[in-house]
């Protein structure tokens, strides 16, 4: 029996393998561009961070919260912790703070970037990590605290941190410049040590919980918006020569070696904070340490095969030309 056709000699709804109706059709990823999710993820960090600094520093309930989970120390009336470990955390910030280190990471930072032909996005990681530290300190100075007679609170501003945003905008100013391969095996213990620097933060009474989020939040925003603007340079492109099936299993490891080595770290290290550190502190510690890891992965997911390669040469203002948008289509 012939084939039924509708008004046409043609059949419905079929064609030829080699004809180009054939091409199958974009997947979710592939149908939004990587500069729209990386912007989207950057709004959501803006917001986040928005309301963190309008309930912790403005709104009685936050600043009550603030002061209960790191309490002013009878002493000075400061927020330095009662436990062995301030010293260690005096020393550590001491030695991140240092411009020699900074300098260092950041040269190494440039270097990276030159080594994978990754230049101009070297250079962005370093404007980013500058960037985070100067922001940090104009919305110290821009954001109000106001006194409501908090007696475990002051009205000094401290939100957000520095030493939590640089730390956080430098971790992921690496991961402009490595390949997808690297950055996964850097999430998690760079996520641990920005963690680390957060935790002595607040130990060392330097900052507040709210102050440790707000770095973290900021330091994730900064890096979206530049990742955003680099895909822009390069059409919107993920690119790492790895489809997304292809890699699953090995993806699946990776991830199950990650969590295998933080419940490890949870294991071996928060018994000795619980018994060295208040449960207010130790909690400030837990929450923020599990938001850094979460937002570092999330991040880090979103850009597993975007390629950051922006010639030096590129087109002023970094918009494709309708050329490269033919060819990426």
């Amino acid at each position: 029996m012939a084939d039924m056709t509708i008004g046409s000699s043609y059949p419905v709804g079929r064609s030829t393998p080699g004809s180009p109706s054939a091409r199958p059709l974009p997947s979710a990823r592939a149908a939004v561009p990587l500069g729209l999710r990386l912007l989207a993820a950057a709004l959501c960090c803006l917001v986040a961070l928005a309301l963190t600094a309008a309930v912790f520093v403005r709104t009685y309930p936050g600043q009550w919260l603030d002061g209960l989970l790191l309490p002013r120390a009878e002493r000075g009336g400061g927020y330095e912790q009662e436990t062995v470990l301030v010293d260690p955390a005096k020393t550590l910030l001491a030695g991140f703070g240092s411009p020699t280190l900074l300098a260092a990471l950041l040269g190494a930072v440039l270097l990276v970037g030159v080594l994978r032909r990754r230049l101009v996005a070297g250079a962005v990681g370093v404007g980013m990590v500058v960037g985070a530290v100067l922001t940090a300190g104009a919305l110290k100075s821009a954001l109000p605290r106001p006194e409501l007679q908090i007696e475990s609170s002051t009205t000094h501003n401290s939100f957000p941190s520095g030493h939590v945003a640089a730390a956080t905008a430098l971790l992921l100013a690496f991961m402009l410049v490595l390949p997808g391969w690297a950055r996964r095996l850097l999430a998690v213990p760079g996520a641990a040590g920005v963690s680390v620097i957060a935790s002595a933060t607040m130990i060392a009474g330097w900052h507040r919980f709210s102050d440790v989020l707000g770095g973290v939040l900021l330091g994730v925003a900064l890096f979206c918006l530049a990742a955003a603007a680099l895909a822009g340079l390069r059409g919107d492109r993920d690119a790492d020569g790895e489809p997304d099936g292809g890699s699953l299993w090995r993806r699946l490891a990776e991830v199950a070696v990650g969590l295998v080595a933080l419940l490890w770290a949870l294991v071996a290290v928060v018994p000795g904070l619980a018994a060295s550190v208040q449960r207010g502190a130790l909690v400030a510690i837990v929450v923020a340490g599990a938001t850094t890891m979460f937002l570092v992965g999330v991040v880090v997911f979103l850009v597993r095969s975007a390629d950051f390669v922006v010639p030096l040469g590129a087109r002023r203002g970094g918009l494709p030309s309708s050329a490269d948008f033919q060819k990426i289509s």
